[in-house]
């Protein structure tokens, strides 16, 4: 037990340094390029801390276990919402790129329904994972010539949030190196982190089953965590919020297309899926619109419901996977009030900005 918390420490110094690295090396090298730190958050940055998914996911579908492979991706997606951006957004309020809120949620929640349609029928085959993976290289190749067709006038924006306190890190192999210690760091330090966890949670009796559902979605989230906490911290908000919705995107895309490429029979999708998780992941990329549409900012206030919710949902796991008798009484406070109730504060919330906004305010 010892050696596990060891780990434990070690892979959390691990994700902590490696993320200032990446998030330094990124902003900097997407300055030396003239692309946005936005685009960088949604592609290199977003593609790089999703690697322990992938990584679980393949590994999970030739292992012969999909339910892992498949609740992996959308446990993390509902994670890297809920968990991440409320974490991020306690730390410090995140001001919303309006690109994110026009077109790049919108294609989160587009690849999130495009997955609940394909599993419909029990199934993601080979040719539907095809057709993910491909939507994956055209999203990227769209979002690098998209941002090198910005004006400079956006990209000498972003150059002023930039620090300038020192000089060691101009050059662009730097700004590399920089980037590829810091994904190294941040799926090995993940990979020590959920190791331990998983030992901790076998050592107290966690069932298999809840450890799939919340350690390892968890655990394969941490860079992303990482990244975005630091990124939060260092002011480079759009690389804190392009990290998640990419990654969302990306897990969908490029881990599930992959998965089902390497897979001869396609992931089967099961039952539990299809009724419960895959809805509730799209309700997730869906609560997005309205909270970062409405004063292009995720106030604390809204950081705090989503953890709420993270938490809540975790919680219908770990009771609904012992099959807990507060199970029922717990759902009808969640469906009968909680969510009622946050969907009229959203709905005043949304009136209450186009009313300012008719009003001129």
């Amino acid at each position: 037990m010892l050696n596990q918390v060891l780990f434990f420490v070690l892979g959390l110094v691990t994700l902590v340094v490696s993320a200032e690295l990446l998030v330094r090396g990124a902003s900097r090298f997407a300055l030396s390029l003239g692309v946005s730190p936005l685009v960088v958050g949604l592609t290199v940055v977003a593609f790089g801390t999703s690697a322990p998914e992938m990584a679980v996911s393949v590994g999970a579908a030739l292992a012969g276990n999909p339910d892992l492979a498949v609740g992996n991706v959308v446990g993390s997606n509902i994670a890297n919402v809920l968990l991440i951006l409320g974490i991020s957004a306690i730390i410090a309020p995140l001001v919303v790129n309006e690109q994110i809120i026009r077109q790049e949620i919108p294609i989160m929640i587009g690849s999130a329904a495009l997955m609940v349609v394909m599993a419909l029928d029990g199934n993601i085959s080979r040719v539907e994972a095809g057709v993910l993976f491909a939507l994956v290289i055209g999203y990227t190749v769209f979002l690098v010539r998209q941002s090198r067709q910005a004006t400079r006038a956006t990209n000498d924006e972003f150059a002023e949030d930039m620090p300038a306190d020192s000089d060691w890190d101009r050059h662009w192999s730097v700004q590399l190196g920089l980037i590829v210690v810091g994904l190294v760091g941040l799926v090995q330090g993940s990979d020590w982190l959920v190791g331990a966890a998983i030992a901790f949670a076998q050592a107290f009796g966690v069932s298999d089953l809840v450890i799939g559902l919340t350690v390892v979605a968890v655990g394969t989230s941490m860079p992303e965590i990482a990244t975005s906490i630091i990124a939060a911290i260092r002011g480079q908000r759009d690389i804190a919020v392009g990290n998640v919705v990419g990654s969302n995107v990306f897990n969908i895309f490029g881990v599930i297309g992959v998965t089902g490429l390497v897979s001869t029979a396609g992931i089967p999708i099961s039952e539990t899926a299809r009724s419960f998780d895959l809805w509730v992941m799209l309700a997730v990329a869906f609560a997005c619109l309205p909270i970062m549409a409405t004063g292009r900012e995720i106030a604390r206030w809204e950081g705090g419901v989503f953890l709420a919710y993270y938490a809540s949902y975790t919680a219908y796991l770990v009771l609904s996977a012992q099959q807990h008798a507060f199970l029922p009484t717990f759902s009808n406070i969640m469906t009968g009030f909680v969510m009622p109730l946050t969907v009229i504060v959203l709905i005043l919330k949304v009136m209450q900005h186009n009313g300012k906004a008719g009003a001129g305010v």
